[in-house]
């Protein structure tokens, strides 16, 4: 072990040398997750998130104050775990080894609240931006235990990895005397185990807020996930540790991990059910309110027709596929339709496309319909921002009750699956023989629309083509009429 690195007149402790890496490796990880979330995080117009062309420096500013709070909160937890000794020698304060996990937690956890109210960003979003960086930084800071020797050992092994640290700053050998054993026992090298943990957790809540960029998730999810996965963890290592027990035969550290687990078990109950009393719609219109629009590969299930559904792009799970979009652009721009009508608007991308076709053909207007007060308010705000709202009659009403004039040369049915072969037979009798009727979702794994679709057709209304997309789009042409 190097307890100290010795350079020239400079001493340097290796426990404070991976600290600081630590914290400097965190940084990196918090800048990079500010720099991944930054759109998200600017609705909330905080002056101290830097737009596209400023600074980008908050993960570095973060991390820099709330490391050095929880280095204060792990000294102060670990000179307090034994308040006698602390009387008896206050120096204990200021001095460089003894560091306590949850201590470190709090410390940190106090000056995270403080940023987020200073970044005016929720505190649970805050949080969960921190949260892999934290992971990151413990992890490597153990690694500083491991290279003093300062005791954060475990017991003895006679597992192949198990180490010896009879040079380190709490030497193994008078631990491995006292126990009967050779003064050269090897012990477990619990820092090691818990790098490799705290990474893997560290990698699993990475993923998480990558999930959460493509689609909903509840505010808090991912720092509820750290408490549990390090409380989890670190209870787990305490059970080889040698830190004396006191509470319920549990060191500190693994009360204070049951704490952690029990906290974060309640506060991700509690968000997973606020989030899932929400109806779907509410929560996809919500996220594409604080992301914005994101463009992503289709994560559709694969089906016999459609097999690479991955090939495709898509926004939300809401709204068909990007490449759909731009198909009911080019149809549009084609068959230069004067009436458009679609059923279900929700976020209302597929509108859009629509008028953009409509505008560039300088004919026809599309009649769309949302029943959802909430997702058409949202749908109302995004087209008076498109300069297209002139092209687009927008309606708060079900497709089941609303009326249209005139003769329709555009069907675009995208409302409930279960009322699509409704829809199409109330506006049958006013579709053009020669325009198109177009319904969404129909793949072989989504059999309503396909089933209602093939049965218009058996019934010889309709003349229907099955296009293999990754959801499944009808095409179908009015059979009565033509000539």
């Amino acid at each position: 072990m190097i307890p100290f690195l010795h350079l020239g007149p400079l001493t340097i402790p290796t426990f404070g040398l991976m600290v600081a890496t630590g914290l400097l490796v965190a940084a990196y990880i918090l800048q990079a997750d500010f720099n991944r979330r930054r759109g998200q995080l600017q609705k909330y117009n905080s002056t101290r998130i830097a737009g596209p062309e400023g600074p980008k420096d908050e993960g570095f500013l973060i991390i820099g104050i709330a490391g050095l709070a929880g280095l204060i909160g792990a000294r102060l937890y670990h000179v307090l775990e034994s308040p006698r000794e602390l009387i008896a020698d206050p120096s204990l304060l200021i001095s460089r080894y003894g560091f306590a996990w949850f201590g470190g937690f709090l410390g940190g956890f106090v000056a995270l609240t403080i940023l987020a109210k200073r970044f005016r960003v929720p505190l649970l979003e805050f949080l969960d931006l921190c949260s892999p960086a934290a992971a990151v930084g413990y992890a490597i800071g153990r690694i500083g235990c491991l290279l003093s020797g300062d005791g954060d050992y475990g017991r003895a092994t006679s597992l192949p990895w198990g180490m010896s640290f009879p040079n380190g700053v709490d030497p193994t050998t008078p631990k491995c005397l006292a126990w009967g054993l050779p003064a050269d026992c090897r012990v477990h090298p619990t820092p090691i185990y818990e790098f490799l943990v705290w990474l893997a957790i560290a990698a699993f809540l990475w993923h998480m807020g990558t999930k959460a960029l493509r689609g909903p998730k509840a505010k808090g999810e991912i720092f509820a996930n750290y408490l549990i996965l390090t409380g989890v963890a670190r209870f787990l290592v305490e059970i080889i540790r040698i830190n004396p027990r006191s509470f319920l035969g549990m060191s500190n550290a693994q009360t204070a991990s049951v704490v952690s687990i029990l906290l974060g078990a309640v506060l991700l109950w509690r968000l997973k059910s606020q989030f899932h009393a929400l109806k779907k719609e509410h929560r996809v219109v919500e996220h594409i309110a604080a992301r914005g629009d994101v463009l992503q590969p289709e994560y559709h299930r694969p089906t016999p027709e459609c097999p690479h559904p991955e090939r495709w792009h898509m926004y939300d799970s809401m709204t068909a596929e990007a490449e759909v979009l731009d198909f009911l652009k080019s149809i549009v721009t084609t068959l230069k339709p004067e009436l458009v009508v679609e059923t279900g608007t929700f976020s209302g991308l597929s509108t859009l496309r629509i008028a953009e076709g409509l505008k560039a053909n300088n004919l026809g207007r599309v009649i769309t319909c949302e029943f959802d007060a909430k997702v058409f308010a949202a749908a109302k705000e995004r087209f008076a921002a498109s300069r297209l709202a002139e092209w687009i009659d927008a309606r708060n009403e079900s497709s089941l009750e609303m009326k249209v004039d005139g003769r329709i040369d555009l069907l675009f049915c995208d409302s409930d699956a279960p009322i699509r072969e409704q829809e199409v037979r109330k506006f049958l009798p006013q579709m053009n023989p020669h325009g198109l009727i177009l319904m969404h979702d129909a793949s072989s794994s989504m059999q309503t629309v396909r089933a209602g679709a093939l049965r218009l057709e058996a019934e010889g209304l309709l003349s229907v083509l099955l296009l293999p997309t990754p959801r499944g789009l009808v095409v179908a042409q009015k059979k009565e009429g033509r000539s």
